[in-house]
């Protein structure tokens, strides 16, 4: 097509600096939420952009919640770029610092080996976060790679993550449907008498003022129910290892479930003695995805707790009836 000659060159240069191609990582997005991957601008000014026909897709209006697909063109007011590039230069700078060692990849899910000490997202009293270098990595790409599900700080091992929307998508609905399963090990303090063994009870938050904490009862019904599987893989007198299996994603429920066992995880603070160990002997070994494909690593521990001489991994625990670990698992 011929260009205008009433439209001077700088206003056409800079009507195409406002129109953008939907990529087939972010295809699947709600336009609103599309918008604030996009600009990281607050939501009521979005919604207010494209409720006044501001913002166009397709050429025509949308409403926020319209679901964009690959190759739709988005039309963005003028000044909207320039916005969100002073928004982000008044706002620190994220940590330039290395992503977590890649275990392996299936399509756009990828699975990280998260460190002991790095938090999954930022938060109070620490900046520092696998999303964040996440962020500070892939700035400026029309997605940004996001964490699936959690692990608490202090937590090691496998964290999935998705490259797409449609990835991230996908996998938060295994999750409800329990169809994404999740096992860890654990050193626990004295020696397992259960043998193998599938623990139920109910967790409900109390405020004991050390932060976020789970209540445990035996009472059916006194909060969510909160179950997993145990396989002892070694008992001594001092401490065993557990191979868990968990049916359902509660807020700490490893470390809380475990504890009121009489058998806290060790070097847990919140719900055991911290003395123990120098940090918390809990790690995410292995996430099985729907379709069966396994992520897995073993601990970096160091004696006594050392398990990198096991010629294999040990063997999962069975499904069970409730599937695993549904939802925003924190242990």
């Amino acid at each position: 097509m011929p260009e205008d000659p009433h439209v001077p060159p700088p206003a056409r240069a800079a009507e195409a600096s406002h129109i953008f191609t939907v990529q087939a990582v972010e295809s699947g997005q709600k336009l609103l939420q599309l918008l604030q991957r996009r600009l990281d601008l607050p939501q009521g000014l979005l919604h207010r952009w494209i409720r006044t026909g501001q913002v166009r897709l397709n050429g025509g209006r949308a409403k926020p919640f319209a679901i964009v697909a690959v190759g739709d063109m988005v039309r963005l007011p003028p000044f909207a770029q320039g916005m969100a590039g002073r928004r982000k230069e008044s706002e620190s700078a994220p940590v330039a610092a290395a992503l977590p060692p890649l275990v392996g990849r299936s399509g756009d899910i990828w699975a990280f080996n998260k460190p002991s000490g790095l938090p999954t997202q930022p938060g109070t009293g620490h900046e520092d976060s696998v999303a964040g270098r996440l962020a500070a990595f892939y700035a400026g790409q029309p997605y940004i790679p996001t964490p699936i599900h959690r692990l608490d700080k202090d937590t090691s091992g496998i964290l999935l993550v998705a490259g797409s929307f449609a990835a991230l998508s996908a996998m938060t609905s295994a999750l409800r449907r329990h169809e994404l399963h999740k096992e860890y090990l654990a050193w626990v303090s004295g020696s397992w008498p259960h043998g193998e063994r599938r623990l139920t009870h109910w967790l409900c938050k109390a405020n004991m003022g050390t932060g976020e904490r789970m209540r445990v009862s035996d009472v059916p019904g006194e909060g969510m129910e909160a179950s997993l599987s145990v396989q002892p893989l070694s008992c001594g007198p001092e401490r065993s290892l557990l191979l868990i299996r968990l049916h359902t994603g509660r807020t700490h429920q490893i470390r809380a479930q475990l504890a009121h066992m009489g058998h806290p995880v060790l070097g847990d603070g919140k719900y055991g003695t911290p003395g123990s160990s120098p940090r918390l002997m809990l790690h995410a070994l292995r996430v099985i995805l729907p379709g069966g494909e396994v992520f897995a690593c073993l601990p970096e521990w160091r004696e006594p707790f050392a398990v990198s001489a096991m010629p294999s991994l040990p063997e999962g625990l069975p499904q069970g009836e409730a599937g695993g670990g549904g939802g925003e698992t924190r242990n």
